[in-house]
């Protein structure tokens, strides 16, 4: 079963519980899958494209919980976190800082990356290979991190 019928069905098996939060969170995640439907009337989606847009939910979920908590809504913060909790139930998890830093120095390897001008282009190579399987943030810090020591003196 695919990640939008998975969604589909988890929404109905919210219904009928009655869960209210889990329910919102998969109205809010279909809506999305929705629009990009809607982008190019297609009748469903692949699963590469709704890990993208699960990614992409995720992200705001996170600024969204940090905006509340600086302006002391903490009750919506919570709110966004079980939103959040749940869009991570269908995202495939996140290759660890180990895994990352050995794709990043293969990546640097294969590019001829020589120091941190050459960030654009290792983060692309390395994107590209491993899309939906690492984190950017942790990339481009790893990468900044072993391009700066690798500088030309």
């Amino acid at each position: 079963m695919s990640i939008y019928e998975t969604i589909s069905a988890q929404m109905k098996d919210a219904l009928r519980a009655k869960d209210t939060t889990r329910l919102a969170a998969l109205r809010n995640i279909r809506a999305a899958f929705l629009t990009e439907m809607k982008k190019d009337n297609s009748d469903s989606l692949d699963d590469e494209t709704c890990v993208g847009l699960l990614r992409r939910l995720e992200k705001q979920r996170r600024e969204s919980i940090e905006a509340f908590e600086k302006g002391g809504r903490e009750d919506r913060a919570e709110e966004e976190r079980a939103e959040m909790e749940v869009i991570r139930e269908f995202l495939p998890s996140l290759a660890g800082e180990d895994v990352t830093r050995r794709w990043v120095t293969e990546a640097i390897s294969e590019t001829g990356a020589a120091g941190p001008s050459d960030v654009g282009r290792v983060m692309g190579a390395l994107m590209k290979a491993h899309r939906g399987e690492v984190d950017g943030a942790l990339v481009k810090r790893i990468v900044t991190e072993i391009l700066s020591r690798q500088s030309p003196e």
